[in-house]
């Protein structure tokens, strides 16, 4: 099997759902138009990574905050309807990362849609990094899973979430044959970029499986727009892209982009996960379950959990608490 896939390394339209969201679309019909079949959009891409988060003094996040949360998106929606439309327009599978506005919180999640538009998963950041604690909830584990779609069982993973062993294992573990990364981009300068592509050439060695990593852009005007904004330099909200394809051996394919829009586009050959696998297959027989495994929880997080006791009806019936959840997706 073999599927063309890009790493999309785009800008946001700042400060605007609406605008990124018609930017993506767009973009994802250019690339129906070369026939590409996969593509990986950068975290929370749609409206914007909040750069703020990092500059600022927690005390004064209130006004960047409030604007993010209004221009989070809700799943489902007519922006996700929207990308929907496009990818089945397009007969592509695309993950996108957005953030989602659930009631009064935003989370860090990672859409999946399917070629034929359905969305196929829906995942939340487990741990939002550092500053990103401040805007971001805690996701859960419902969503650390491979899932099948027309071009394989597909992974997604966000940010430092690569910096955490056992996350990508359960995903290792599940079989994904294509991994979707996705960081912020113009983001901490360069050391953060060389990071990246450790975390994504180790990911694609360990799991001999295809990595496509895309991070964001900031051009000039919105570095000007968010110094404005935020009063930082530039240092913090430049740098940091590297956007890429990876083989199962963990060889870059074609040329990174770190620097501007575009897109690094290529043919994934699955025959190269066989190649690597007979040799490392750490799911599989290079594996010692019996000595090492890994325990996940997926059970959807909920706000509410109901203990229920019944009336005594019969002195002789022993009272059971029953518990029900109510789950979340």
């Amino acid at each position: 099997m073999k599927v063309k896939a890009a790493a999309v390394q785009i800008s946001p339209v700042l400060y605007s759902r609406q605008g990124t969201v018609e930017k993506v679309v767009k973009k994802i019909r250019e690339l129906g138009q070369q026939g590409v079949q996969f593509a990986t959009f950068p975290e929370t891409i749609i409206p914007y990574y909040p750069y703020f988060s990092y500059v600022l003094a927690p005390f004064a996040l209130a006004k960047e905050h409030l604007r993010l949360l209004e221009e989070s998106v809700t799943v489902p929606s007519a922006e996700t309807r929207a990308i929907a439309e496009a990818a089945k327009e397009a007969n592509m599978v695309v993950s996108i990362g957005v953030n989602e506005r659930d009631g009064g919180s935003i989370y860090n999640t990672q859409l999946l849609f399917d070629a034929d538009g359905t969305l196929i998963q829906r995942r939340r950041k487990l741990t939002p990094t550092y500053n990103e604690r401040i805007l971001w909830g805690q996701g859960d584990g419902s969503g650390l899973r491979a899932v099948d779609s027309t071009v394989g069982r597909i992974g997604q993973l966000a940010c430092w979430e690569h910096n955490n062993p056992l996350v990508r294992y359960a995903l290792i573990a599940d079989g994904e044959q294509i991994h979707s990364a996705m960081y912020p981009g113009s983001f901490a300068g360069p050391l953060f970029a060389e990071q990246a592509e450790i975390n994504i050439r180790q990911h694609a060695l360990e799991s001999a499986c295809f990595v496509v990593c895309a991070t964001a852009w900031l051009d000039a005007d919105q570095q000007a727009q968010i110094m404005k904004d935020t009063g930082c330099p530039l240092g913090p909200i430049s740098g940091g892209c590297f956007t890429a394809l990876v083989s199962p051996d963990g060889q870059i394919i074609g040329e990174p982009l770190k620097a501007d829009e575009g897109e690094v586009i290529a043919e994934l050959d699955f025959a190269q996960i066989d190649a690597r696998k007979r040799l490392m297959d750490a799911r599989g027989h290079y594996n010692r379950p019996e000595l090492l495994s890994l325990l996940i929880d997926r059970t959807p997080a909920s706000p509410i959990h109901e203990r229920i006791v019944p009336p005594k009806s019969d002195v002789s019936r022993a009272v059971v608490d029953q518990e029900r959840t109510v789950a979340v997706f």
